[in-house]
């Protein structure tokens, strides 16, 4: 057998199988594309997912791929043995409904006995214990002894190797092929054989046949359409190929840990200790080498802090090695070296990945030495005091001001039988969050809330270009996510990207800023806002559609045509609303405020009174007086004193320079102002005050519409006017006449009510002379009326006073829940000591309330109904007290 190379053991698989009809496709990004349930990409199979479930129709039913995978779920164990890695290129041939269990095994036994040269009495196959079919294929069309086919079953849980299935959907048998390596890799047992755990029998290739729908509780039925999933790690088949002992031996990974000798100047194999850090610095220099090159950046969340993670510890392993200098910039030219021909982006990306390898590694580099020398110090401390386990506390301490991850201090703790407090770690962690939240609106940057702005390098600047063009090429130079610098965004990330020259209009003197597209082939970023920052820089703040964008990029800067616009329109018109309000209302009238986009305008002013209908009709009168005359907007640049000369206004919020812009629209209005606005004042259209309002003393607000955003409100009070004649039953143009009838005919149904509801009261009051009392002298009415509010009460309690002549009248009701009281008392009651006021504030209390009044007539509320009959019984004893 030949001993080909890794890249020519991937150009001569996907060969093959274009040979037997199969597309070759690239490899997908590790970045998982729709698919929110991976955070890399994890097998060859991963990104072909829509493929297999029928969301998306295959370039064709035969495909194959070399694809480049990253598994972090046993990172503890990388270095440690011979066999794990994160980063993994996995080859695979897959057939969607196609090809079947007779092709797959048949293309793999002739790949590896034909084209390879493998010695088939070295192969073993093994198969699902109860897959008869494949057994037969084997034996019988293949030609494989059956005594060398190993069938797998169930455990007692249930579980088989063999058989591929996560829960409930697609699933299928497994047939896979091992390789005899010989017995100086096996245990030395005589029953060794295919599924010992030594060395000596490597799986090379799995069949996965997807040919059933389970349940997920063992019940399958056949699919229609099955499909073939063939896996075979290309490291695994180059050791075999190659006859070396392990994937640290193949030629392209050989290579990368004979570059990490160089560097430390140590041996491999001399010493286990540092055979573990050569290693795990050999495997993670490759997956930080492909994530970056795929656009993943290291930072503390998600896929990004997996990078992070694996460039910290293997700089980590590089100080173990006595490699002083930086070392994973230069490593990862080895990388590319090594994989560029099976991967053109390693190459094309080269640059960008030198740059941010070297500038994590600086970053680490300024805290890892600090930093182990006090975790030396605190495991120092740990033995003086009997421990093993390090507080949650120190471990944040170690994490917090010395950037360690929680799993590079277990990782070195370990090393000497330490653990750490997770739980009180997690606890210190939520503490410091908190702390940050209740600091945030203090922790501030001359003055105001400290941002990732604050951290790029003061001497990077910007140019507004936009005036006269709305497309501009330029170069980027800044990436920022919302808490870090950067050198690079991917797909779905939100940021801020700054370039050298910008035809962006940034937020500034009340118009808001542009927004639109930055586009680079294939790559997008849509800009949600612009944004003015310190230093001169303007801010392209949104999210990246697709793709990856990175420092030193050339991109091409589009901004929203109609939106800018639109927001032209409204600016505009807010000059010429200024010019008119000091016409109409007085030359007192400044700006002291604005704000324009694209949907509105809103304009604050220096005026003490508001605004009659007449005034703001005459304002709105002369500004589409003056719009539609098209006065051409004339701009030009000037000294300030030249500026000052021509009587030009400026605008409030304006800090301005030796040169300004001042903005001429005909003779009617000049003003200074660095906005952005039509080329003609006809192309406001129209313009219409919507309010007018009060803001503060001695400062009005006028909000106003234009263009489209005006057209958009006529046509919403349009369908309201339909919706309300609709409700009316009747036409629009007569919901005038409508409404003022139906007003008529509802003041004759309250009239009618009104009289209705007397004449209720009055039979509720019954036989009234039964009811009247003497006290002292004075007819007294006490009595209680059913469900009457207190406009009711007060109209009875005047018959009631006019049916009594002389006397008092008290009535209580309650009515949905509330208790109204009402007394009353004639002039020769009052004369004799009656006060219908103190009477009523005195029963007021028994039923749960307060009130009072004069001493003809008094009113009052309470809430407890039940208390009404205690309290006329009172008023009797009440009045006795005043007559007395």
């Amino acid at each position: 057998m030949e001993k080909y190379g890794v890249n020519e053991l991937r150009r001569k698989y996907l060969e093959f199988f274009e040979s037997k009809g199969h597309l070759a496709m690239k490899s997908f990004s590790l970045v998982p594309h729709n698919d929110n349930s991976l955070l890399l990409i994890n097998a060859g199979m991963a990104p072909l997912k829509p493929y297999f479930t029928g969301q998306e129709i295959p370039p064709r039913r035969r495909v194959t791929t070399c694809q480049k995978c990253v598994r972090t779920g046993d990172i503890e164990n990388v270095g440690k043995t011979a066999r794990h890695l994160t980063f993994f290129e996995m080859l695979g041939n897959f057939s969607f409904g196609d090809y079947f269990k007779h092709e797959a095994l048949a293309w793999s036994w002739e790949f590896l006995t034909k084209t390879l040269g493998m010695d088939p009495d070295r192969l073993y196959p093994s198969i699902y214990g109860e897959d008869d079919e494949a057994y037969d294929i084997w034996t019988k069309e293949i030609g494989v002894p059956g005594e060398k086919i190993t069938r797998f079953y169930r455990d007692e849980n249930g579980e088989c190797d063999n058989f591929w299935e996560h829960g409930a959907g697609p699933c299928g048998p497994c047939s896979e092929i091992y390789y005899d390596r010989g017995e100086k890799y096996g245990c030395g047992k005589p029953d060794c054989k295919v599924g010992c755990e030594c060395d000596r029998f490597m799986e090379i290739w799995n069949n996965v046949f997807t040919q059933f729908d389970g349940d997920g509780k063992g019940n399958y039925t056949e699919l229609e359409h099955k499909n073939i999933d063939t896996g075979m790690g290309l490291e695994r088949l180059a050791v075999v190929v190659q006859d070396v002992d392990s994937v640290y031996d193949i030629d392209t990974m050989k290579a990368i840990r004979d570059k990490i000798c160089s560097l430390a100047g140590v041996a491999y194999q001399d010493d286990e200790a540092k055979d573990v850090s050569i290693r795990l610095i050999t495997d993670h220099i490759r997956s930080s080498t492909f994530m970056i090159s795929d656009g993943i950046m290291p930072n503390n969340e998600g896929r990004g802090y997996v990078l992070r993670r694996l460039i910290r510890r293997a700089v980590r392993h590089g100080r173990k090695l006595g490699i002083k200098k930086s070392f994973m910039a230069e490593l990862a030219q080895t990388v590319i070296a090594e994989s560029k021909d099976g991967y053109k982006e390693l190459e094309e990306k080269k640059d960008f990945i030198v740059q941010v390898l070297s500038q994590e590694e600086s970053k680490f580099d300024k805290t890892i030495d600090q930093g182990l020398s006090i975790l030396y110090q605190m495991q120092e401390e740990l033995a003086k005091e009997g421990k093993k386990e390090l507080s949650g506390e120190n471990a944040f301490k170690l994490y917090d001001t010395y950037g360690f991850p929680l799993d590079l201090t277990i990782e070195i703790l370990e090393e000497k039988g330490d653990t750490v407090d997770k739980e009180g770690f997690e606890k210190a962690m939520q503490e410091q969050k908190a702390k940050a939240r209740g600091a945030r609106k203090t922790t501030n940057y001359m003055g105001a809330e400290e941002t990732v702005y604050q951290q790029i390098d003061p001497a990077i600047t910007s140019k507004f270009v936009g005036y006269d063009r709305l497309t501009h090429d330029s170069k980027i130079s800044v990436l920022t996510t919302e808490d870090e610098v950067v050198s690079a965004l991917t797909d779905g990330q939100t940021g801020t990207i700054i370039v050298d020259e910008t035809p962006f209009y940034g937020t500034m003197g009340g118009q808001q800023g542009d927004i639109g597209t930055i586009e680079e082939g294939d790559n997008v970023f849509e800009v949600k806002d612009t944004i003015h920052l310190q230093g001169g820089r303007i801010g392209h703040v949104g999210k990246v559609v697709s793709g990856m964008f990175k420092v030193s990029d050339v991109v091409t800067l589009k901004v929203d045509s109609m939106n800018r616009l639109s927001t032209g329109k409204n600016h505009s018109a807010t000059h010429l609303l200024q010019k008119a309000l000091r016409n109409v209302v007085g030359s007192h009238v400044e700006q002291k405020g604005s704000y324009v986009d694209a949907k509105r305008l809103r304009f604050d002013f220096s005026h003490f009174s508001a605004m009659t209908e007449e005034e703001i009709a005459k304002v709105e009168k002369i500004v589409n007086e003056e719009i539609a005359k098209d006065l051409k907007v004339v701009t030009e640049e000037m000294t300030i004193d030249e500026a000052k000369k021509t009587g030009a206004m400026a605008l409030f919020g304006e800090k301005y320079g030796d040169k300004v812009r001042v903005v001429k629209m005909g003779d009617f209005s000049v003003e200074l102002c660095g906005g952005t606005h039509v080329a003609s004042t006809g192309s406001i259209s129209y313009f219409k005050i919507i309010s007018e309002s009060g803001v503060a003393a001695g400062v009005r607000r006028i909000e106003a519409l234009t263009g489209e955003g005006l057209m958009q409100h006529y046509a919403q009070v349009e369908k309201n006017l339909d919706d309300a004649a609709k409700a009316a039953k009747t036409e629009p143009e007569k919901l005038v006449k409508k409404i003022l009838s139906l007003q008529d005919e509802l003041k004759a149904a309250q009239s009618e009510n009104e009289k209705l509801k007397a004449k209720l009261a009055n039979e509720a009051v019954g036989d009234v002379d039964s009811q009247i009392q003497e006290v002292n002298g004075v007819k007294v009415l006490a009595m209680q009326v059913p469900d009457v509010d207190m406009n009711g009460l007060r109209n009875l309690g005047d018959q009631m006073k006019e049916k009594l002549g002389e006397g008092v009248v008290v009535l209580a009701s309650d009515k949905d829940g509330k208790v109204s009281l009402l007394a009353m008392a004639t002039d020769e009651a009052m004369k004799k000591g009656a006060h219908a006021g103190n009477l009523i504030k005195a029963i007021a209390s028994i039923v749960g309330g307060g009130g009072g009044g004069r001493p003809n007539m008094a009113q009052a509320g309470g809430k407890n109904a039940a208390a009404i009959p205690d309290a006329i019984k009172e008023v009797a004893k009440v009045l006795e007290g005043q007559l007395s």
